[in-house]
């Protein structure tokens, strides 16, 4: 079992920074990729960001490119993303997850096994 909390959220003007953090408890060996993902009101949940345990390798989602930034604290199993000049559209609530079994679909929610409650994310124009 793993366990996410994440924290970080809140409403910020465009063109401002947020950080998110993601902490992970319970069997944090046994997790091969944490990613970032959001749902906006209406829409269906889209992968934003993910990184291979160890911080190898990462993948972004052209829509937070350049702007977005997954990074990771092995030592304290916490997971952070750096949002830079956020936009109206960034709107959404953000969910940390976790996924045991390299999924195929690094964007694909199905591909994780364990989520987080979510952190409001709100940007105003």
């Amino acid at each position: 079992q793993v366990q996410l909390v994440e924290s970080g959220g809140g409403s910020v003007q465009a063109g401002g920074s947020l950080r998110l953090s993601c902490a992970a408890s319970g069997d944090t060996s046994s997790i091969r990729r944490m990613g970032w993902f959001r749902q906006a009101p209406g829409k269906e949940r889209e992968g934003v960001t993910t990184c291979y345990n160890g911080g190898d390798s990462t993948y972004v989602a052209d829509s937070v490119k350049g702007r977005f930034t997954i990074s990771q604290d092995s030592a304290k199993n916490t997971l952070y993303l750096e949002m830079k000049n956020l936009r109206p559209e960034d709107t959404a609530m953000y969910y940390c997850a976790a996924d045991l079994n390299f999924g195929a679909l690094w964007f694909n929610p199905s591909d994780y096994n364990y989520w987080g409650q979510g952190t409001q994310v709100t940007v105003s124009s």
